[in-house]
């Protein structure tokens, strides 16, 4: 259960990373998907509305990210990184800085369900990984990603348009962070402004863990499941094990970095 959000948050962070950009405002993102969710179950909505309110709240939030990303060709990093800070603001302003707690939230079945015995989040999460999969490896726009991650002005004078493919890359990613919002706030049967703090850190992670290439253009979704897998059971595997969380924030940092020098080592033997 636990996993399935971080993996969620990370299968959208694939699609930007794939062009060359990145997102840091995920975690902000959910925390406010979270919060429409359950202001809106709150205010008397039927649950699955809830439900899309929040996805729709992370999808404009993606958008707003990719409209200053691929028409302003503002860094994605600077624009996120802005996008970070006055989302969780917005998270916090929204709840005047305190918790709601919602014991009957209409849509608790999503966070805390099961289906045919499986976690409904484990269900979700595949549901979503099909879908990701699919969208990048059999569609025309999957391939336009690749063309974008790979050299975006070759993409450009080849006919793609390119400002369309980013602006539709950070809203579903945008999209996918509201559903792992939602997700969380089932879970946990409240909108908390906290939520989702660092969470960008782990799914990027688990992105490079997957064998993406941070500057774009090459890496599979599939793989950055099995990422998510490896942070969540090291995570998980550490706490069981008594380690101090500072402690865990070293290995965490120092299994990336590792990731990443073993990935470029490899590009490197293959040049050669």
């Amino acid at each position: 259960r636990a996993v399935s959000i971080n993996a969620i948050l990370a299968a959208g962070m694939t699609m930007i990373i794939l062009t060359g950009g990145i997102d840091l405002s995920v975690g902000s993102t959910l925390a406010v998907a979270g919060v429409a969710g359950v202001l809106l179950a709150t205010a008397g909505v039927p649950g699955w509305l809830a439900i899309i309110g929040g996805i729709l709240a992370g999808a404009l939030a993606g958008f707003v990210n990719g409209a200053f990303v691929a028409w302003l060709t503002l860094p994605a990093f600077i624009v996120t990184l802005g996008s970070m800070t006055y989302l969780r603001g917005t998270a916090y302003s929204l709840l005047d800085g305190q918790p709601l707690v919602a014991s009957d939230l209409a849509y608790r079945g999503i966070g805390n369900g099961t289906v045919a015995g499986i976690p409904t989040p484990v269900v979700v999460m595949v549901v979503v990984y099909i879908a990701f999969w699919f969208l990048l490896e059999r569609t025309r726009f999957g391939r336009h990603v690749y063309a974008v991650g790979g050299n975006i002005e070759a993409a450009r004078l080849a006919g793609i348009n390119t400002k369309r493919v980013l602006l539709l890359v950070y809203t579903i990613a945008g999209a996918a962070a509201g559903l792992a919002g939602i997700i969380f706030s089932a879970r946990v049967l409240s909108a908390q402004p906290t939520a989702g703090t660092n969470y960008e850190l782990d799914a990027i992670a688990a992105v490079v863990l997957g064998g993406a290439a941070v500057a774009g253009g090459r890496g599979r979704v599939l793989g950055t499941l099995v990422g998510a897998l490896i942070i969540g059971v090291q995570s998980n595997g550490l706490v069981l094990m008594n380690v101090p969380f500072f402690y865990q924030l070293i290995i965490k940092g120092v299994v990336i970095v590792l990731a990443v020098a073993l990935d470029s080592l490899r590009q490197y033997n293959r040049k050669g």
